[in-house]
C-alpha cells in the first residue's frame, strides 16, 4: 500500500518533525475505476492533507518530488506532479492559501532507513513510520535551504484546472 508521510514545522520554521501517516488514495487499478472522493471530488489523502494544513496555518506545502538519481524524471515524478496539483485545488477551494512547492525527494527513504536503524528501530518497526521520517527530511531540508538562501525551497506549483491521467 503506497504511503504519504506528513511533517510538520515549529512556528518559526525551525525544527520539522513528524505528524502522520496517511494511505495515499491510488486510481483503482485492475477494473475497480476511479478512487473515491468527497461530494467537492477530493481524494481522502488530500482531503487529509488539506485538514492538517488548515488545522496548523500552513503557509508552504511541500511534496517531495521523486526524480531518478540521475535527476531525471519518469512516471513517479509525473504522479506527484499531479497530486501537486490536485492539493493546490483542493486547498483553494477550502480557502487555504498554503502554496504548493515540489522539492527533490532523492535520497530521502533511504537517509530515513538509515536514521531509524541508528536509532535502534528493528527494519520490522519501520515500515510503520518510514514515510514521517522521509517526510521530516524533506522538510528539514527546505527549512535549511530557505534559511541559508532567504528564499523558500523547490518549485512552486501553480494553480490551474488539473487533467490527472493517471486516475
Amino acid at each position: 500500500m503506497a504511503r504519504i508521510g506528513l511533517a510538520a514545522s515549529d512556528p518559526d520554521g525551525l525544527v520539522a518533525t513528524p505528524v502522520e501517516t496517511v494511505p495515499r488514495v491510488l486510481a483503482g487499478g485492475g477494473g475497480r475505476g476511479q478512487a473515491p472522493r468527497s461530494a467537492e471530488g477530493t481524494t481522502a489523502d488530500v482531503a487529509r492533507i488539506v485538514a492538517e494544513a488548515a488545522d496548523r496555518f500552513a503557509v508552504v506545502v511541500y511534496v517531495g518530488l521523486p526524480r531518478h538519481l540521475s535527476g531525471k524524471e519518469g512516471a513517479a515524478t509525473a504522479d506527484a506532479r499531479a497530486f501537486a496539483g490536485r492539493l493546490v485545488a483542493a486547498l483553494e477551494a477550502a480557502g487555504e492559501g498554503a502554496q504548493v512547492r515540489l522539492v527533490d525527494e532523492r535520497m530521502t527513504t533511504v537517509s530515513a532507513h538509515q536514521a531509524l536503524r541508528t536509532a535502534g528501530r528493528k527494519t520490522k518497526q519501520h515500515r510503520s513510520v518510514i514515510d514521517q521520517a522521509a517526510a521530516v527530511i524533506i522538510l528539514q531540508s527546505a527549512l535549511d535551504a530557505e534559511r541559508a538562501k532567504g528564499e523558500r525551497a523547490g518549485e512552486v506549483v501553480e494553480a490551474r484546472t488539473v487533467h490527472d491521467t493517471h486516475e
